[in-house]
């Protein structure tokens, strides 16, 4: 379903678009076309005078998975860690050490203290760092908004099952020319 509204007070979240996870075979879209519409949003947000967060990731948690039977903690290169340049300055960056950006961070606070209402979650990949951040905001009672031609997943699967059965029940989807419409139509 097309984006219906967005809240006056609205914030972008790009999700660990550095330069870690930039050189990864993505789908169903490459990460150069996530990076151009997640400029291209940060650009709208900015212009109506809206926060912009940037999100990266520095770690991972020591916890025992299937994939991690040891549980061994994993750190970010310091290399990884840099924001793609394309979407320019933000109000605020965030590092996070957990999937979603809002564990441990201060983004729930920033959020409050700007007035938020909604957030409008964009990055990689779907189905662990935005799918994180978009339960999160969730929980924790924004609106939430999924511009789903900005991000994208190592597995196309993966991707196709977040936008089509998790997020739909956590937020409204769209795209983000959807998203910039109705955004150009809010300010008005």
């Amino acid at each position: 379903m097309p984006i219906s509204t967005l809240d006056a007070r609205t914030a972008l979240i790009v999700v660990d678009l550095q330069a870690g996870s930039v050189g990864v075979d993505m789908a169903p879209h490459p990460v150069a076309d996530v990076v151009a519409r997640a400029a291209a949003l940060a650009e709208a947000f900015r212009a109506r005078g809206l926060p912009v967060i940037l999100v990266n990731v520095a770690a991972a948690p020591g916890v025992r998975s299937d994939h991690n039977p040891a549980g061994a903690p994993f750190e970010m290169p310091e290399q990884a860690l840099p924001l793609v340049p394309e979407l320019g300055a933000a109000d605020t960056v965030i590092t996070k050490r957990t999937p979603g950006a809002f564990t441990g961070t201060g983004l729930e606070r920033y959020l409050r203290d700007q007035g938020v209402t909604q957030v409008v979650v964009t990055g990689v990949a779907t189905s662990d760092g935005v799918a994180a951040t978009v339960q999160q905001a969730f929980e924790l009672g924004f609106h939430v908004s999924t511009p789903i031609d900005a991000m994208s997943d190592p597995h196309r699967e993966r991707h196709e099952y977040s936008v089509t059965h998790h997020f739909p029940q956590r937020a409204e989807t769209g795209s983000t020319e959807d998203l910039i419409k109705v955004l150009a139509d809010s300010t008005r």
